[in-house]
């Protein structure tokens, strides 16, 4: 059961927390977190306590309907949990729990898919190679070593730690190990995707991932992205406006930093705020003669909504060009001190992750000045 967040309690909460990671006030964020962790609690267990009360069949039912079933492991996990009254000290989530919290984090939030986001598991370096250096000429029996150290590196992916708040009801615990195992995924699929986000968008390159508005020197210095142009997408002609400013995003990513050459078509997403995708798709919807709407962009760039986005920015990236890991499992503790919540025990659930793009030209950010009111006539 996937459960929608719909609420404008919760959807205010979020934004809150938002706001409060990208000021920088630590008092702020605190306050923030507590209120987004009781939005989703109240949201969360409202919606499965309504589930509990309206279904009542075995299992094969609920799975012919897309319901939540657990595995022998996650049954014997969770029953333990509701034996106990809650999670124990350093108790990690059964390995297909993980799986489907990234199946769900990937399929409910297209900005981590479209970032190529793994599940690396116990693994904590990932490798990857430069493809103009895959390749050696030479000699029957010479040597290539230098080629091959030259074409691979490796990076740490388990050197950040993001921590999620869960808060459980105490009654939700005695309805059973599949509500329990259903709650805290949901909670986590949540929670994950918000500080995911902000991020792989934001992240200062220290102690959160590099962000794909950071450019990070080779000193280490980290500094915001210098905004490589505007765009309009104003009306013209055949759109011959729109084209020629995507041609020069286009362009721009299709040379790395080191003035290299990369193919980067039907590869390029665009990350933008949910109010400038609305005026976006405007810009590029079009009228069949059949009556039909078509929404479409040139160069089959793909369009994906970030709330982290700041309004009247737009980011361009290239896909497989960005490296986002999680790694190891969750791992449970109980939170032991001041508990906001008196109907509730709270949980904190930490896993690595990071990200960072394989150079500064994997991603461009973009001002955006889409003035309607200067719309010619007709237009």
């Amino acid at each position: 059961m996937t459960i929608k967040f719909k609420s404008e309690a919760y959807n205010d909460a979020k934004q809150k927390l938002s706001n409060a990671y990208a000021s920088g006030d630590v008092t702020a964020q605190g306050e923030a977190l507590t209120n987004f962790v009781d939005a989703m609690k109240d949201e969360v267990s409202a919606t499965i306590l309504q589930k509990v009360q309206n279904e009542n069949a075995d299992n094969s039912i609920l799975a012919s309907r897309g319901q939540n079933v657990l595995t022998s492991n996650e049954l014997k996990f969770f029953n333990a949990v509701v034996e106990q009254g809650g999670f124990t000290t350093e108790e990690t989530l059964p390995v297909t729990t993980q799986e489907r919290i990234f199946e769900d984090l990937t399929k409910e939030h297209p900005l981590l898919a479209a970032l190529g986001l793994q599940n690396m598991g116990a693994v904590t370096r990932y490798i990857y190679s430069d493809p103009s250096l895959n390749y050696a000429w030479g000699e029957l029996f010479g040597d290539i070593k230098g080629q091959v150290n030259a074409s691979f590196r490796s990076e740490q992916v388990g050197t950040l730690k993001l921590t999620a708040f869960a808060a459980i009801p105490k009654d939700m615990v005695a309805l059973g190990p599949v509500w329990v195992e259903n709650y805290v995924r949901t909670l986590l699929v949540e929670s994950y995707s918000v500080g995911l986000e902000y991020g792989f968008v934001n992240g200062n390159g220290i102690t959160e991932p590099l962000g794909l508005t950071k450019d990070k020197a080779e000193n280490g210095a980290v500094t915001d992205k210098v905004s490589s142009g505007t765009l309009t997408f104003a009306p013209s002609e055949r759109g011959q406006v729109i084209v020629k400013e995507l041609h020069g995003v286009v362009s721009a990513l299709s040379v790395d930093s080191k003035g290299k050459q990369r193919k980067v078509l039907n590869n390029i997403v665009m990350v933008v705020n949910p109010i400038d995708a609305i005026a976006i798709q405007a810009r590029n919807t079009i009228q069949t003669a059949t009556g039909q709407w078509v929404t479409a962009l040139p160069y089959n760039i793909q369009v994906v909504e970030s709330e982290e986005v700041p309004l009247k920015k737009a980011i361009f990236f290239v896909k497989g060009c960005y490296n986002a890991a999680l790694t190891g499992g969750y791992t449970i503790n109980k939170y032991d001190q001041i508990l906001a919540f008196e109907d509730a025990n709270l949980y904190t659930i930490k896993q690595f992750a990071n990200g960072r793009a394989k150079d500064n030209k994997s991603a461009l950010v973009y001002d955006l000045n889409i003035d309607f009111d200067a719309d010619p006539a007709g237009a």
